[in-house]
């Protein structure tokens, strides 16, 4: 039989995103019914397979959207969108590869079903985009989002407080007014996917915290304290606001958290 491992490391090497996305759900499913062993025989890939498009851009050579109410701009956001669920596939999928022996099925099953929900959230976006006359590697994307996971691959600590803790946290605070101005747009299809996504995303971050908090208390470290110091150390970027404190409670994270480092 295939071991939970070799099935990860295929799904994160799957070049064509459309692949990709049946690979990620089904491995979390296969996991899930028993039939993919706990077994860790294989390394994780340092890269993982991306499609020829889009092209992958600096942030400084991103070209701007332009004004929200236009096609063009459109299209951006919602590639743009697209590319970060992507991106978050694979993250999900190798927090559960490279950290699942040392932190068990639980762990595992965890992050497998954080994989499947972005994988289903990729689906929604470039199913939108092709209802816009566009699709998945029209345009240029972002090309730093996997940073994070070689800045953290050697402690799943560090990946935690990274990965769901600030990167899909901060999708908590930019969501809610992007789902606002689609619905104000009249594009309730696109404001019921974002919806979809805070939704998840709330509960990916809160699993995050959750297996921070534990992995805090073996280490007999204050969370708080181990987090603000991990971040500090490996995330290359501000915490800049405004918060959405709410939905950051909601998932674990009250603002003593991250008002030390914003």
């Amino acid at each position: 039989m295939t071991s939970v491992a070799a099935a990860i490391r295929a799904a994160l090497l799957e070049t064509d995103p459309r692949a990709k996305v049946f690979a990620a759900r089904a491995v979390a499913r296969d996991f899930a019914s028993g039939a993919l062993p706990f077994v860790f025989n294989v390394a994780m890939p340092d890269e993982p397979g991306r499609p020829a498009r889009p092209e992958l851009l600096p942030p400084g050579r991103m070209p701007k959207r332009g004004k929200f109410g236009s096609d063009r701009a459109r299209i951006a956001l919602w590639h743009a969108l697209a590319h970060i669920e992507f991106v978050a596939i694979d993250l999900a999928l190798d927090m559960a590869g490279r950290f699942g022996a040392e932190q068990g099925r639980a762990f595992v099953a965890d992050f497998l079903g954080v994989a499947a929900d972005e994988a289903m959230h990729f689906a929604l976006l470039d199913r939108k985009l092709r209802t816009l006359g566009s699709h998945y590697g029209a345009l240029p994307a972002h090309g730093g989002l996997w940073e994070a996971a070689r800045n953290t691959a050697h402690d799943v600590a560090a990946r935690l407080a990274v990965v769901p803790m600030v990167l899909e946290a901060r999708g908590l605070d930019v969501t809610p007014p992007t789902l606002e101005r689609a619905r104000a747009a009249g594009d309730e299809s696109g404001a019921r996917i974002l919806q979809r996504i805070l939704d998840d995303e709330i509960r990916h971050v809160r699993l995050g915290a959750t297996h921070f908090a534990a992995i805090s208390s073996i280490r007999r470290e204050s969370a708080e304290n181990l987090w603000k110091s991990l971040v500090r150390a490996h995330f290359g970027g501000a915490i800049k606001p405004p918060f959405n404190d709410s939905a950051r409670l909601a998932a674990g994270l009250s603002r003593d958290w991250y008002a030390g480092v914003a």
